[in-house]
């Protein structure tokens, strides 16, 4: 385990500054979430479940925009990219805060659509700046920026919606993201490389095998696909144990922790993804989902709010560790030509994962009560995981095992 590695990332001055720069593009996400929950029950006078279709919204807009225009990184440059949602956001967020609810509706769509994919470019450029031994580590930082951001965002958006209104908080933690788009557009970092060697297992195709696939993507392969239902599953996974927090924590009768509870979890995560980036040899994805999948459904078993806490903060362990597994062996199996593109679908399976979940999830709580979040979403994941580690398994070649000791083809989950 060597943590020197997170300092040796820090003295990079490309990773130092869009790290930096990737809080101010990424904390308007979870805090605008809360304003907006906030803004539809309060002065728009409209039910949470009409709060919950903003969300649901929202979630499908970006689950679309996330594969084009990472799509449009790789083919036009950050530059041009970028240069798209400058000219969409500020008029969707400008009018978005002033509106009755169905213009609401037709404005966060809009938005989505065109979201600045700042989770790709900040890890294209994290990718880039860094070599092939450190990228686990370099991956694993941007996970602990990102659970900073998903704790203090909620926090900053509750406080603006306090003291501001919840219209005026709204305008002006967007336009903190805004800003920090065109200081990205201005900053215009590099992030590809240059077209890396292909892994073994990804050979070229044949004339015949081209002709067959030519309405897919070049980077389409068994290895990658397992990984994306791998973290559609971890999604899902997180969704239900979301849920079922605040289930658990209502039938304790210790809603007032809940907040508490939730940061205690999230910090397990955090900490998760600090050792994971830190060891010397990474478990594999296929491994990390099994392992959060059991400890989710562990957690079903608790029998009060401290065994609850204690277990959840086990779970947590393996959050970021998970996701991160899974992006950085899809990004070691593709060219960095097509990195982009292929981020946008990791980020669009973690959204279709909670769009799945969520619903799901609650079912299954209300059906048997707030184990049954628990329960689904572990067992589901558990299954999911283990079918992903099994195939991989099997797809594995004998070639694998004449490499050097820490060395893998990046198409394995395993």
């Amino acid at each position: 385990m060597n943590f020197q590695t997170y300092a040796e990332l820090w003295r990079i001055p490309d990773v130092r500054r869009i790290l930096v720069l990737g809080v101010f593009l990424r904390i308007p996400m979870p805090a605008s979430a809360v304003i907006v929950t906030l803004h539809v029950v309060g002065p728009l006078d409209r039910s949470y479940a009409e709060a919950g279709l903003v969300s649901t919204v929202l979630a499908i807009a970006m689950a679309i925009s996330n594969p084009w225009l990472g799509r449009l990184l790789d083919r036009v440059g950050l530059r041009r990219t970028v240069l798209l949602p400058l000219t969409v956001l500020p008029f969707a967020w400008s009018i978005a805060p002033w509106v009755g609810y169905v213009p609401l509706l037709g404005l966060v769509a809009a938005a989505g659509l065109f979201t600045v994919p700042s989770f790709s470019i900040v890890r294209q450029v994290m990718l880039r700046s860094v070599g092939p031994g450190k990228r686990t580590a370099a991956l694993s930082a941007d996970s602990v920026m990102t659970e900073l951001c998903f704790m203090v965002g909620p926090l900053i958006g509750v406080l603006g919606a306090s003291y501001l209104g919840t219209s005026w908080a709204l305008l002006l933690i967007q336009w903190l993201g805004i800003l920090a788009a065109v200081v990205l557009w201005l900053f215009n970092p590099t992030i590809t490389e240059g077209e890396p060697a292909l892994p073994a297992d990804a050979a070229p195709l044949t004339t015949a095998s081209a002709t067959r696939r030519t309405r897919l993507p070049s980077w389409v392969n068994p290895g990658v696909t397992l990984l994306l239902i791998g973290t559609f599953s971890a999604s899902l996974i997180l969704v239900a144990e979301d849920l079922g927090t605040v289930a658990a924590m209502r039938e304790f009768e210790r809603t007032t922790l809940l907040g508490l509870v939730m940061a205690i979890w999230a910090s397990g995560s955090l900490i998760g993804a600090i050792v994971y980036g830190a060891l010397n040899r990474h478990p594999s994805a296929a491994v990390m989902l099994v392992l959060l999948g059991a400890t989710t459904v562990l957690t079903a078993f608790a029998w009060g709010p401290i065994s609850f806490t204690a277990l959840l903060l086990l779970s947590g362990f393996f959050c970021a560790p998970s996701l991160t597994a899974a992006l950085e062996a899809i990004t070691s199996n593709v060219p960095s030509t097509v990195r982009g593109e292929v981020m946008g679908w990791h980020g669009s399976a973690i959204t279709l994962g909670s769009a799945v979940g969520a619903p799901t999830a609650g079912y299954a709580i209300d059906l048997t009560g707030w184990q049954g979040g628990f329960l689904f979403g572990g067992g589901l994941g558990l299954l999911i995981a283990g079918a992903v580690w099994f195939t991989t398994r099997r797809m594995s070649t004998p070639a694998e095992a004449s490499l050097p000791s820490g060395e893998r083809s990046p198409a394995a989950a395993e």
